[in-house]
């Protein structure tokens, strides 16, 4: 009985053996640590966390943020802030994709996306939960174009040209039906490149899925964005105003195809 039993083992540890690398790779060794800085990037595969803290001047707070895990081209992670004083957005804490970037717009046939993600918070907070992609006029040139996806605002604004006597923006498109969901298009300017913002009509999105390309070719189609834009940026994200949060990304995956 031993004998037949250490004979199994022999022929089958090849097999145990081939199958330990695409586990390995399946869970690959990611940096997990908390970071903290203003200017902290983490790499992991073919993202990087960007803490991104460009506002922080005159503001009382901190905020830190770290991976949890990457399984293949999905990736995991968390920030937590706290801000307060100073002016206008603090951060924008996020994950950035560094693979298949640089392509026109023309050439772009898919930009497939998952995003779970769940907010914990204290008080009252302002803030916004979106995709931030950019685009130039040529490979790696300066920014253009703006386009934030947002699946959540929370007592926070999207950039606009046209704002009502109530103060609220204005939309310059209401109830565009994209990816699955309904939402308001506004559009202005940051001073430095054109912004398009596309809002949920209503509610938060805290799984999202679809494919980003429909809102470029929204863009091309209605608002002038011309195809021989090159994508240059695409991150997705959090950018906090004020208050205190504790953003978890659980499953988060993005392409450019």
């Amino acid at each position: 009985m031993f004998a037949k039993s250490f004979t199994f083992l022999l022929l089958a540890l090849p097999f145990l053996v081939s199958a330990a690398p695409a586990e390995l790779e399946a869970r690959a060794t990611i940096d997990t640590s908390s970071h903290c800085g203003q200017w902290d990037t983490v790499t992991a595969g073919q993202y990087e966390l960007l803490l991104d803290q460009w506002g922080i001047s005159g503001a009382s707070g901190s905020q830190c943020a770290n991976l949890i895990s990457l399984s293949g081209s999905t990736i995991s992670w968390k920030t937590t802030w706290q801000w307060s004083g100073g002016s206008g957005v603090k951060t924008f804490s996020n994950i950035q994709l560094n693979q298949g970037l640089n392509k026109q717009l023309s050439a772009i046939k898919s930009i497939p996306t998952t995003w779970q993600w769940s907010q914990s918070s204290s008080g009252t907070i302002t803030a916004d939960v979106a995709y931030d992609l950019f685009t130039a006029n040529s490979a790696g040139g300066a920014n253009v174009n703006e386009i934030m996806v947002w699946l959540a605002n929370f007592n926070a604004g999207p950039i606009s040209s046209q704002y009502g006597s109530d103060g609220k923006p204005v939309p310059v498109a209401s109830n565009i039906a994209l990816a699955g969901h309904t939402w308001n298009l506004y559009s202005g300017s940051n001073g430095a490149n054109a912004v398009f913002s596309f809002l949920p009509t209503s509610g938060t999105i805290t799984s999202f899925s679809g494919d980003l390309n429909v809102f470029f070719t929204y863009l091309t189609q209605h608002e002038g964005v011309s195809t021989s834009q090159f994508l240059v940026t695409a991150q997705a994200g959090t950018e906090p105003t004020s208050g205190s949060a504790t953003l978890t990304t659980t499953a988060y995956s993005l392409a450019i195809n």
